[in-house]
């Protein structure tokens, strides 16, 4: 293997590492903005205390949505 492929993979790996980074924080902040600014009437942490499933899922979903646009905004 030569050494420019070994660099390029790493290289690479870099960025994919960063990307991951970012869409998780990205994702987490878009959870705890819509929590505070849209859904004042429904505290997310305290429900999913409380072992409210359907709370989760929502939660879950919000974040599968963030992460698919910010995955596809990081496509060239």
């Amino acid at each position: 293997m030569s050494v420019e492929f070994f660099a390029a993979s790493l290289f690479n790996l870099g960025i994919n590492i960063s990307y991951t980074i970012i869409a998780l924080l990205m994702g987490v902040y878009a959870l705890k903005f819509i929590d505070r600014q849209l859904l004042t009437r429904l505290d997310i942490e305290e429900e999913l205390k409380n072992g409210n499933v359907a709370v989760a899922i929502f939660a879950s979903t919000i974040l599968l949505f963030v992460a698919l646009i910010v995955s596809f905004g990081f496509k060239p």
